[in-house]
């Protein structure tokens, strides 16, 4: 007996030294553990909480017009920034005893695992909100050991090196709440049209229950379930006695009102204008060594919403029902500011911008560089050419080119350049091509950013070379600021996410890129398209807008086979307008034609209602005249078709127009047939 308790004895102290050193073994590699995990966590540093968080888009006013995001809506604020109610919420429904445990909640792991172990699955989740933000930041959603060991390891390290409420802000600036709106800020807007700092206590805990399952609970997806959640989190927030139970009554009475609808009007705001403003950022961005994908821009643009409008307002209007597509654009004179840009007729149908994308032939809008280019080879507006029909050789003359008007006639008497411009004669222009030289005229094209060829086609006077309607229309701005060099622009400034100016405007050193003279006299020949004086052999091109104007207006109209333009200016503000179709499609009726010019005298008469109507200021070394439009004479009583015309000083005509230069007296006395005239008069 004795020796059987003996050997029971010696068997429990056997036990009791195996369940020590196990206790101590254990105890040890937990501190051995713990103490690594430190050592790891020291190492390893603090996890950053940085985040791509969405750039925003300012007007010229300041007023916010959209946002950019790459994969996720973002916008990063701090926790005085949020509504209290919505932390609250959070933390009852998500983590009660957040800013009591070290980052893990150890009993509700255990329990996961045991109903993991069951179920011979990973559903079960017990992360909190620690766990959540690691994950959120710097791993995937895969339900997988190595994750959760990884969101473990994350979890330590952040709540070594951050406080509770930096977690906590962190969280809230990172949760999915649906519809690619990530963080408090993006989805308050996105629900709410406020910001998270104004939340109501029904609306926060309508928000608070979305992350649960942002495509179950989101109220615009299913308003019943949301609703729901939201009774059970105010409960929540009740037993943890957040709130009282009048609070509580209160919310529930609430009534929600979503406005995703003001959200995603906001949203619809100049679609591509800023799509054009993204790449000029990314480009000024790369230039200072910045990644634009960072995120947090707030970028101040040249948009004025009142332009945007009128452009949109007046495409909506005259655009014809079928496939024609539409370009725009407007710049301001004095600095070279794009105020207005629709780059087609449909964002979402088509985010292909016509405006800076599409090279098309411009057309007879090339012309004005052309002239401008044969004003300083000694042209003037009183300079007359044959404009009978021809027939060109080029190509040391193994090529022959023959153009011809758009209504197929020709003059059968010389035309000065003044009434060529008006009435967009083809062969005149074609002529002072020849006159000229190509080098001359590519030099022109060259000093207007505009493209050019190596080679000597005398198609070129006609605007065969491609070009965009944003580089024609920024040439055509040139010309309406006197000949100074404007480089357009869609940004005023960029700010940081910390708020430091990265970028500012300055305009360029002044540079002329022709003189002051020449860009007025263009300026003033190209008020001719609206003239009805020049209409016996063909109508100016743009007279049939004369009766809608209320200003002064210098422009020139283009067209080819499948492209529609117009491209003109006051003083101020210089617009341009395309017309076509993607394809290349051949332009055939008259609605499809006549959109341009009905958009293009819509939006200038929308934008200058109301505003006195301004004159282009004549430079030193200009001159006035009236002279009469069939000799370039100056005008009598005798001459009845007169036009004031400017020229440079050393071209005012001496001569004054008589009686009997004129073929048309010739042909008005052959129609009495008096005998004798010819002799008496001598002619």
């Amino acid at each position: 007996m004795k020796r059987r308790s003996y050997f029971r004895k010696k068997r429990r102290q056997k036990w009791l030294k195996i369940a020590v050193l196990t206790v101590v073994g254990f105890v040890c590699a937990m501190a051995v553990g713990l103490l690594s995990l430190r050592i790891y966590a020291q190492i390893a540093g603090a996890p950053p909480l940085i985040i791509p968080k969405a750039s925003v888009f300012l007007d010229n006013n300041g007023n916010k017009i959209g946002d950019y995001y790459t994969e996720e809506r973002r916008y990063w604020i701090e926790l005085e920034e949020i509504s209290p109610y919505l932390l609250d919420a959070t933390i009852a429904v998500e983590d009660k005893d957040f800013y009591s445990h070290n980052g893990f909640d150890f009993s509700r792991i255990a329990s996961a695992i045991l109903i993991d172990i069951k179920t011979q699955s990973m559903a079960e989740g017990a992360s909190t909100l620690t766990q959540q933000l690691a994950r959120n930041l710097y791993l995937t959603l895969d339900k997988n050991w190595s994750r959760k060991i990884n969101e473990a390891l994350y979890a330590y390290r952040l709540e070594i090196f951050y406080s509770k409420d930096e977690i906590l802000e962190g969280y809230l600036n990172t949760v999915n709440y649906g519809h690619g709106m990530y963080g408090v800020e993006a989805a308050s807007q996105y629900y709410f049209s406020k910001s998270a700092s104004e939340l109501t206590l029904a609306e926060a805990a309508m928000l608070a229950g979305i992350p649960k399952g942002p495509s179950i609970y989101s109220p615009l997806n299913n308003f019943e379930k949301a609703s729901n959640r939201q009774k059970l989190i105010l409960s929540l927030m009740e037993d943890q006695q957040m709130i009282s139970v009048t609070e509580k009554e209160r919310a529930l009475s609430q009534q929600i009102v979503l406005k995703n609808d003001e959200w995603i009007a906001s949203h619809k705001i100049a679609p591509y204008f800023l799509d054009t403003v993204w790449q000029e950022v990314t480009q000024i961005l790369e230039q200072k060594g910045l990644n634009i994908r960072e995120g947090g821009w707030t970028i101040r643009t040249t948009l004025n919403q009142a332009h945007q409008q009128a452009a949109e307002a007046a495409i909506e209007k005259n655009m014809p029902e079928n496939e024609l597509q539409v370009g725009f654009v407007s710049m301001d004179v004095e600095n070279g500011f794009v105020t207005a840009l629709v780059g087609g007729r449909d964002y979402r149908s088509s985010s292909f911008n016509r405006v800076t994308q599409a090279a098309r032939q411009p057309g007879s809008t090339i012309k004005p560089i052309l002239y401008t280019a044969a004003l300083e080879n000694d042209f003037s507006p009183l300079t007359y050419l044959d404009v009978s029909e021809t027939i060109f050789t080029y190509d040391d003359g193994r090529s022959t080119y023959q153009p011809k008007n758009v209504n197929g006639q020709f003059a059968d008497s010389a035309m000065s350049l003044a009434q060529a411009i008006a009435i967009s004669d083809n062969i005149y222009a074609v002529k002072t091509l020849q006159e000229i030289g190509h080098n001359d005229f590519r030099d022109m094209l060259k000093r207007f950013n505009l493209s050019y060829s190596s080679g000597d086609n005398p198609s070129a006077a006609l605007g065969t070379i491609e070009t965009s309607l944003y580089d024609m229309t920024n040439a055509y701005n040139m010309i309406a600021a006197y000949g100074q060099k404007r480089n357009p622009t869609t940004i005023i400034s960029i700010h940081n996410a910390k708020g430091e100016v990265i970028y500012e405007y300055s305009p360029p050193a002044a540079e002329q890129v022709v003189s002051e003279q020449d860009a007025f006299i263009m300026t003033q020949l190209m008020t001719g398209i609206f003239d009805p004086v020049f209409n016996d052999y063909s109508p100016a091109t743009g007279v049939s807008l004369r009766a809608r104007m209320t200003h002064t207006y210098a422009a020139k109209s283009g067209s080819t086979v499948s492209d529609n333009w117009l491209i003109g200016y006051t003083p101020s503000l210089t617009a341009g307008v395309w017309n076509g179709y993607d394809q290349g499609k051949t332009l055939t009726n008259s609605e499809d034609k006549g959109a341009t010019k009905l958009i293009w005298i819509e939006f200038m008469e929308a934008i200058h209602k109301g505003t006195e109507n301004e004159s282009f200021k004549v430079p030193s070394g200009v001159e006035s005249v009236v002279v009469d439009i069939e000799s370039g004479k100056i005008a009598t009583d005798a001459c009845p078709k007169q036009r004031l015309v400017y020229v440079k000083t050393e071209d005012v005509p001496t001569e004054k127009c008589s009686l009997f230069e004129n073929d048309d007296w010739n042909q008005f006395f052959n129609l009495f047939d008096i005998e004798g005239f010819t002799d008496i008069f001598g002619f």
